[in-house]
């Protein structure tokens, strides 16, 4: 009997677990190599795992809505069984001593995962949404979790520690020394919400807007937030793109919208001020030398995304608009890949699709740095002739916000690598050829 493991996909370097949807085959089922057989989710995205090899379903290890560590055995399939099998038992059978020796380890799409069980109190810092969801409903404080020993990926700690840490916790939560740092894991209480049964609608969270939730939570908790905020003269690039967007559709195929020009522009202001594409990583700041800009994208759903435009500084305005168009045509088929996802080092979020004057955007953890571009509107602005004269002319205008991390940005960079975004935009050359 050739019995194959089938393990936890890993789904990029920061995701250390994910939760099992469902199975498409059950135990005793027969299902074909690269044939589907679970859906699993991560708090950035959705993703089938297929089979490894043809052969009948032998064991699931673990169900639906439970949460899995990447590299963890999920379920043993029966390499050798013949399509056609029956299920011969109602619960999952035991493997035996001899079988087990001779199960071929096989990890699908996660070489060279390991898991550390350190055995020491988590120190990388790194919180998961759902980690800090459960400390949040235990009142547990921020000391409290990076104490915990952590057993997953680099020691971080998974809800299996949190859940075992609760279990053995004998000692009152206030008899704990404080932290000189005020806690960013709320024990507030918040006040009751009055509802008239049969009147008001009560709607359940679904999984992916409770990430969401969490996720900007925890941004707000982690980061101490400031806004800056210019208005830029984008007339040149308006009447640009107005005037070109046929001719490149037909020339090359693909849409021209604002947002390459916008990434571009981001790109090109990243070159000259590299420390915004950064992270904080404890007391030191990492500065990443890779471009990848992230596009905050609204889903069919009305939940938010974000695929990335990775090393955008290496693009032309076509490859731009190619890999834009891509990405946004998957996000809104609900296609995008896992790595379509991942290793965002900034982010931009186009408000003014929604009619939005401006925002204030939420920082994407773990970046440093987030861009919202309002609304484009036309209107009355006072301008200065050639000849030195003040004029009255109408004008394509918009607002650019940026939300930065003040505690690895200050006001001088965040604010000079605004300015720098919005000079691009207003020197867009409204003779560049296609």
């Amino acid at each position: 009997m050739a019995l194959i493991e089938l393990k936890m996909p890993k789904m990029g370097e920061s995701i250390s677990e994910a939760t099992i949807i469902n199975w498409l085959k059950q135990e005793g089922e027969y299902i074909e190599e690269e044939e589907t057989l679970l859906e699993v989710a991560t708090d950035k995205v959705d993703s089938e795992v297929p089979a490894p090899c043809s052969g009948v379903v032998k064991q699931i290890l673990h169900q639906a809505n439970e949460v899995v560590e990447v590299g963890k055995v999920i379920a043993i399939i029966d390499a050798e069984a013949t399509e056609g099998i029956a299920k011969t038992t109602t619960t999952a059978p035991t493997i035996v001593a001899e079988e087990k020796e001779e199960i071929k380890k096989v990890t699908v799409a996660s070489e060279g995962f390991a898991v550390k069980n350190s055995g020491s109190p988590n120190t990388n810092g790194f919180l998961s949404p759902l980690v800090i969801s459960i400390a949040q409903k235990e009142h547990l404080t921020i000391e409290e979790l990076h104490s915990i020993p952590g057993t997953g990926t680099d020691g971080r700690v998974c809800k299996s520690d949190v859940m075992q840490y609760l279990k053995n916790r004998t000692y009152p939560v206030a008899s704990r020394p404080q932290p000189t740092v005020q806690s960013p894991v709320s024990t507030y209480n918040a006040p009751p919400i009055s509802y008239v049964e049969g009147k008001d609608q009560l709607i359940e969270m679904d999984r992916m807007r409770k990430m969401i939730a969490d996720h900007m939570v925890y941004s707000k908790h982690t980061s101490p937030h400031v806004t800056c905020y210019i208005e830029v003269n984008v007339t040149n690039m308006v009447n640009w793109r107005n005037a070109v967007k046929k001719d490149f559709q037909e020339k090359y195929e693909e849409k021209l919208t604002f947002t390459p020009i916008f990434v571009e522009a981001v790109a090109k202001a990243i070159r000259e001020y590299p420390m915004i594409n950064s992270s904080l990583d404890g007391n030191k700041i990492i500065v990443h030398k890779d471009v990848n800009i992230g596009m905050a994208t609204a889903l069919p759903t009305g939940n938010l995304i974000v695929p990335v435009v990775k090393n955008a500084d290496e693009k032309n305005l076509l490859g731009l608009a190619k890999n834009v168009n891509h990405l946004a045509n998957n996000a809104r088929n609900n296609a995008l890949k896992p790595e379509e996802i991942q290793g965002s080092t900034f982010t931009i979020s186009n408000v003014g699709t929604f009619g939005s004057l401006m925002g204030t955007p939420i920082i994407n953890q773990p970046e440093a740095a987030i861009l919202a571009m309002g609304i484009i509107k036309k209107r009355p602005e006072v301008i200065t002739s050639p000849e030195g004269e003040d004029q009255i002319a109408i004008r394509s205008m918009m607002y650019l916000s940026l939300s930065f991390d003040h505690r690895i940005v200050d006001g001088y960079l965040g604010g000079s690598f605004l300015r720098k975004i919005g000079d691009e935009l207003e020197a867009f050359d409204s003779n560049r050829t296609i």
